[in-house]
């Protein structure tokens, strides 16, 4: 999938402007609060219909002004031409449009244009509680399975409804029917969950070995009541409970991933450098098996690419990314002069934009540059070829 053009209009700190992107890797520096993220943010909102950061649509619009908007025009890798509107106003809300005609419901345009973020809050699949990781498969999923999403949206919708009966004066009758929908929707919704993290794993293992060289096994799990039992069984077994606490207890709405390294758990005995680099695995298995299940590679979004990364590890992922296995890359950074002498010498075919105060323009490789930070320039190893699923 190529982005060829993006066109932001009043869009967090960005008035307007109007991108013409490189097929190849596209890098925006400046200082911190520039507006970089909110380039790759708006990317990630023409593909998943929502901000890959937790912000309403409300957050987004331009302070002083009343709505924004975002238009792609894309290219994929069948040469299939796409163009995608996202508009949000704070009276009219969200319009979604693909080619001119209007989405009637916006699940059905996730999966379009698969997109995948690496960012620095992705800590919080590390450090936050289950629901993150349950978020981080829901997405993923989504984008390959409109029925998984439409079995997370109804779960959800039966879940709130028997909450609130639980709350009441529970009828026998009205519990037998939500359990029943639960048990449909919640067993196809596990039996995903549990297909995809058992494709992640192998693939985690083998890009954490290169990022790492070898140091440091890495393991990724999906944790279940139902693993073990039927979904019915379960839910008759926690009926008393749910009584007293008056809410569901048990369900797949409290699965996780679990996260381990060398055996331990990863949030308690990961070094920061280690936690992100399984992160950064985790992210390059899930873009394999986009690119495999949807025969397009994804558009590659790296957030703050350096972000607490050793050089050797900096190091690896360029190797990784810099493969033909990858199209489109978007990245972002504070030191122009450091990335520009990885890519140089990696041989990458690239673009760079100073973004400064929401403003962006292109800087020309020949010409001059944003003056470097005190940071440690990294040096760039050759390329190698990423794995498959």
């Amino acid at each position: 999938m190529f982005l060829k053009k993006i066109t932001l209009l009043n869009f967090k700190n960005i008035a307007r402007e109007d991108l013409e992107l490189g097929e190849g890797v596209n890098c925006f520096v400046g200082d911190n609060g520039a507006g970089k993220t909110n380039v790759l943010d708006a990317v990630y909102y023409l593909s998943m219909c929502k901000s890959s950061l937790q912000m309403t649509d409300g957050q987004s619009i331009r302070h002083g002004a009343d709505c924004f908007l975002l238009e792609g025009q894309y290219l994929s890798d069948g040469q299939r031409r796409e163009k995608v509107v996202c508009s949000f106003s704070r009276k009219g809300g969200k319009i979604l449009k693909r080619n001119d005609k209007e989405y009637e419901r916006l699940a059905d345009h996730v999966g379009l244009l698969p997109a995948v973020i690496v960012s620095p809050s992705d800590s919080a699949l590390i450090s936050d509680a289950a629901d993150e990781r349950r978020r981080y498969l829901n997405a993923f999923i989504s984008q390959l399975d409109r029925t998984y999403l439409a079995s997370v949206m109804r779960y959800n919708a039966v879940l709130g409804e028997r909450n609130r009966l639980l709350k009441m004066q529970p009828d026998e009758t009205m519990l037998g029917i939500y359990d029943r929908q639960l048990c449909e929707h919640g067993e196809s919704i596990h039996a995903r969950r549990r297909e995809f993290t058992e494709r992640l794993q192998p693939i985690v293992a083998e890009y954490y070995r290169r990022l790492s060289d070898d140091r440091e096994q890495v393991e990724l799990s999906y944790r279940s009541e139902l693993n073990d039992r039927p979904f019915e069984e379960i839910l008759r077994a926690a009926r008393q409970k749910d009584l007293v606490n008056e809410f569901t207890t048990a369900g797949i709405h409290r699965d996780d991933l679990t996260l381990r390294i060398g055996g331990y758990p990863l949030r308690k005995y990961g070094s920061q450098g280690q936690q992100k680099s399984f992160l950064i695995a985790l992210k390059l298995a899930q873009y394999a098996i986009l690119a495999e299940e949807r025969h397009e590679r994804p558009l590659l979004l790296l957030d703050d690419l350096f972000d607490k990364l050793d050089a050797g590890r900096v190091e690896q992922l360029i190797r990784l990314v810099a493969d033909d296995a990858f199209g489109q890359i978007l990245i972002t950074d504070c030191n122009p002069t450091r990335l520009r002498t990885i890519l140089d010498r990696a041989g990458s075919d690239y673009r760079l934009f100073r973004v400064e105060n929401g403003a962006i323009e292109p800087i020309l490789r020949t010409g001059d540059e944003p003056a470097a930070s005190a940071e440690t320039t990294a040096t760039t190893p050759t390329s190698t070829p990423a794995p498959q699923p």
